[in-house]
């Protein structure tokens, strides 16, 4: 179970384990520069840099669930993205949030 809300509905939270992060760093290569480009001129929907930013928050999220679970938590609370251009073309994008163990309310 993953929220951006502080709490679970029908949950108590029994355990924080704290912060827990994944983080992924990308560029976008030259060919997809190009196309990228090229979708500008017309317009529109940039699909080829969506794709981009949706693979690329995916792994980001991927990651902190894996280290959630590493950590032994059933479900991240407060859970947020963050991204960060770290030099031209070059781009972090981190998810995070608080790793607990929740258990189904009485």
């Amino acid at each position: 179970m993953i929220t951006t809300a502080l709490t679970l509905d029908g949950y108590r939270i029994t355990k924080n384990l704290g912060i827990v992060r994944g983080i992924t760093v990308r560029s976008r290569s030259l060919l997809g520069n190009i196309a990228g480009g090229l979708q500008s001129l017309l317009g529109g929907r940039l699909t080829v840099y969506v794709d981009l930013c949706e693979t690329t928050r995916e792994e980001a999220f991927q990651h902190m669930i894996q280290h959630a679970q590493e950590r032994g938590a059933n479900a991240v609370i407060s859970m947020r993205y963050d991204a960060n251009e770290v030099m031209d073309g070059i781009t972090e994008v981190l998810a995070y949030g608080t790793a607990v163990i929740a258990e189904k309310s009485a």
